[in-house]
């Protein structure tokens, strides 16, 4: 495990046509395995890549992060939560790697266009597990092998890593609550 990261199986993968999309320009280079952790959910969160890579339509942009649909919740600081619609330019957040190593950043910019979207659910024991990222060849997950893998070329049964957490939270803050998300 790498950063309290686990193994989840990929369960489900579903087109849901368009909508905001955010990327998020940060100050600094990151290596191709650096990212950071956003979900639908309180229920955990997808490590996803640095756009670190040149693909069939994409040049690489290693200051960028595709963080998916505008709604996620994005661990900002240790368990402290924000959506991607509440960050902006000079705001900080927490950029993971695969070796067990963060790093905090600021933000240099908040790009939001709207992008088709897909719907990826995963697994890890009981505990489900989405994002809703961009239908695109520029959006990168870590497997377990720590390898980096397009989300839009996963299929069910694959590993990506995750990390697993408890929903309850208000203003990004944890708290003891009863909460039915999905």
């Amino acid at each position: 495990m790498v950063n309290n990261l686990q193994e989840a199986e990929i369960v489900r993968i579903e087109s849901i046509g368009e909508g905001s999309r955010v990327c998020l320009d940060l100050v600094d280079h990151l290596s191709p395995t650096e990212g950071i952790l956003l979900g639908n959910t309180g229920h955990g969160y997808f490590l996803v890549l640095a756009e670190n890579r040149t693909t069939d339509t994409y040049p690489a942009r290693p200051f960028r992060i595709n963080s998916g649909a505008i709604h996620h919740y994005v661990v900002k600081e240790g368990e402290k939560t924000a959506y991607l619609a509440e960050l902006k330019p000079g705001d900080s957040i927490t950029v993971y790697n695969e070796t067990g190593g963060t790093r905090k950043l600021a933000i240099g910019r908040v790009k939001i266009e709207k992008r088709p979207l897909i719907r990826v659910v995963a697994t890890v024991g009981d505990t489900e597990i989405s994002a809703t990222l961009q239908e695109a060849d520029s959006v990168h997950l870590l497997t377990p092998e720590h390898l980096e893998k397009q989300a839009i070329s996963l299929q069910e049964g694959e590993r990506i890593l995750v990390k697993v957490d408890e929903p309850g939270r208000h203003l990004g803050e944890k708290i003891e609550e009863e909460i039915i998300e999905f």
